[in-house]
């Protein structure tokens, strides 16, 4: 049975990490205000696909842990930021030239389990990276893979109620050298990969995310997508002020 349309919030430039956590957590709310009052229309499918300005982000596990040192090695005199995050994993980076997708769903709507969620948007990368000819796999290890020891993107997600967040970080044409300063995910030798790294086809950001996107809504079971990309509209869609 297909369910409706995706609704695709797609901010056009790149976007602090704190700002579009603050949309993310208005729209978790608004499902999580269906599920409490019967009365309420529960939301459509939604789907945050953004490019961030640099910042590191650890997971739940490491919440507390991280020394003043290293944060301020991370940050490296404002030339990025460092927050911590609410999704599983360990530490990652985000950041120019990677794709960033927060879909935030009903798994109970869709009949899906944690574990299905997760096979669902490694095959929904898997997909897009073929269409740009790239081989891409799973491992042992969550994300996708291009080799067993080179990753190309990164998943970590949270689950409130069956309602997910946070998602993946699909290297596109990312400078991976902001790898190098974390052992990212936890995961000590292996090294990030991207789609520019690893074909010879034109990519671009905006370009992969509509491959991306489609996939995933393909596989949920989705009608369509319908995408907001101006700033005010989505803000005033989810009752929030705009940006700076």
């Amino acid at each position: 049975m297909r369910l409706g349309h995706l609704r695709l919030i797609k901010p056009q430039r790149l976007w602090p990490y704190q700002a579009v956590s603050e949309i993310q957590d208005k729209a978790v709310s608004r499902y999580l205000a269906a599920k409490a009052d019967p009365s309420l229309t529960p939301p459509n499918p939604t789907i945050i696909s953004w490019e961030s300005k640099p910042v590191y982000t650890c997971g739940r596990r490491e919440i507390g842990t991280v020394s003043p040192e290293t944060k301020a090695a991370l940050r490296m005199n404002g030339k990025a930021d460092f927050h911590e995050a609410l999704r599983g994993g360990q530490t990652t980076f985000h950041g120019p030239g990677q794709l960033v997708a927060y879909p935030i769903i009903d798994l109970k709507k869709h009949k899906l389990s944690p574990r299905d969620y997760v096979c669902l948007l490694e095959k929904s990368v898997i997909d897009t990276c073929a269409e740009y000819g790239v081989k891409a796999m799973t491992t042992a290890n969550t994300g996708v893979w291009t080799s067993p020891t080179q990753k190309i993107c990164a998943i970590g997600l949270h689950m409130r109620r069956n309602i997910t967040s946070h998602g993946i970080g699909l290297n596109v044409a990312t400078d991976l050298e902001w790898f190098s300063r974390i052992v990212a995910c936890g995961l000590p030798d292996t090294r990030a990969s991207s789609l520019q790294e690893e074909t010879t086809i034109p990519v671009s950001v905006d370009d992969v995310a509509k491959v991306f996107v489609d996939k995933f809504s393909k596989r949920l079971g989705i009608d369509g997508v319908d995408q907001m990309d101006d700033e005010e509209q989505y803000m005033r869609y989810l009752g929030i002020p705009p940006a700076n």
